[in-house]
């Protein structure tokens, strides 16, 4: 197997994009890492971390093939557990979350522990101790694989379709070196900036993770084909653009898969009709490469160029969503 192409591709994947949608996604878990202590250290841990548990869950990909495919919904249902993720650590950030413990008092009946009688008072305890500092970036990187980017599982989806252990860890592993360096800055600078808006100030990473739920939760429901594509309407030009009759009486739908959307992304096509759509590329490196029907649970991995066939049968008549893997890039078909 040549593993070359998969490098590339997954390298490519995390420099051109992964790196900002994955942090959107992920700023909490790196805030949660470098919260106790900015520098390069625990950055780098957590990079480690992230490196070798998407690697690992590469070759577990690759290795089980179609098997362990995750459906479109399925992916779009880690997408809002991953919000809900986020939501959480922004509350942990305002000072809310649960994982926030406020060293209580100690009452006169209570025995005195052996660091307190060493001159610590007792109700004034680390509320951290050393080790635990050291693991939580380790730990926090490696959580990454669990809060998954849009692109994330693209590159996961590519994993898969290697069918092999070493290309899947070697696709998943080049995804995340590729996001590393925008990921490394992000860290230093937001160990800085957060020592530096300690108190009130802190609000606004916070808000900044509220926001990257929100678009995080809106990609997932859009994935899972639980939120409405748009409600426009697809213009007769690109009706009569994209969707014709070849000689065998088949009807064809074209929609180019572009790098920042498709077009069309609404069409209007007839019901009761055998119907092919023909997805096309050209020069194509973006995530809309990993094309979704959410409705009839159907990912297909498009060429950088050339056209994808995909048999629809007898659509009735009806709205199919379609998005890309990510769920950023939404449209639809309205048979009538």
């Amino acid at each position: 197997m040549d593993i070359t192409p998969l490098f590339l591709a997954g390298a490519g994947m995390g420099l051109t994009a992964g790196g900002t949608t994955c942090a959107a996604v992920q700023f909490g878990l790196l805030t949660g890492a470098i919260r106790d202590g900015g520098g390069p250290r625990p950055v780098a841990s957590f990079l480690t971390a992230k490196l070798a548990s998407h690697t690992v869950l590469g070759a577990l990909l690759g290795l089980a093939g179609g098997a362990v495919q995750p459906g479109p919904r399925v992916r779009g249902a880690l997408l809002t557990a991953a919000a809900l993720v986020l939501a959480l650590f922004a509350l942990d950030l305002l000072g809310f979350g649960p994982a926030r413990r406020l060293p209580r008092r100690r009452s006169a009946a209570e025995p005195v522990p052996a660091e307190g009688r060493a001159g610590l008072p007792g109700h004034c305890a680390p509320s951290m101790r050393p080790q635990t500092r050291r693991r939580r970036p380790w730990a926090l990187g490696a959580a990454t694989v669990l809060v998954p980017c849009g692109l994330t599982l693209s590159a996961e989806l590519l994993a898969v379709t290697s069918r092999s252990a070493l290309g899947g860890a070697v696709v998943m592993g080049a995804f995340v070196l590729g996001t590393a360096p925008l990921f490394g800055l992000a860290g230093l600078a937001a160990g800085r900036v957060l020592a530096v808006l300690r108190g009130r100030l802190a609000a606004l990473p916070a808000l900044v993770l509220v926001v990257a739920a929100g678009w995080t939760l809106l990609s997932g429901l859009r994935l899972g084909g639980r939120l409405p594509s748009g409600g426009g309407t697809a213009s007769a030009a690109d009706s009569a653009r994209f969707v014709r009759t070849d000689a065998s009486g088949t009807q064809v739908v074209t929609v180019w898969a572009l790098d920042q959307g498709y077009r069309p992304a609404l069409a209007t096509a007839r019901a009761g009709v055998p119907t092919v759509l023909v997805l096309r590329t050209h020069g194509t490196r973006g995530h809309t490469r990993a094309f979704t029907i959410p409705g009839r649970g159907k990912d297909v991995i498009l060429p950088e160029n050339g056209d994808t066939r995909i048999d629809l049968g007898t659509p009735g008549p009806g709205r199919m969503r379609f998005v890309c893997a990510s769920g950023h890039f939404p449209g639809a078909i309205t048979f009538r």
